[in-house]
């Protein structure tokens, strides 16, 4: 079961405090730095002309968050 390391479960756990209805040009780099990471890809910003891919990797973090949010 793969976790979030402490440093960016703080990270996604802000990510998930707010409350916006569009990602700010640094919330977008942290999805895709995450994603990229924990779903061992290399590393890319996709294309934010269709918003399916960036919804589906925060739907695939969240996950992660599930797995471990409570430990520290």
């Amino acid at each position: 079961m793969v976790k979030f390391e402490k440093l960016d479960r703080q990270d996604w756990q802000e990510f998930r405090m707010e409350t916006k209805q569009y990602l700010s040009s640094t919330e977008f780099e942290l999805i895709s730095q995450l994603h990229s990471k924990y779903y061992k890809h290399n590393y890319y910003r996709p294309c934010t002309c269709s918003p399916v891919t960036i919804k589906n990797w925060i739907k695939d973090l969240n996950i992660i968050w599930d797995n471990g949010h409570k430990e520290d």
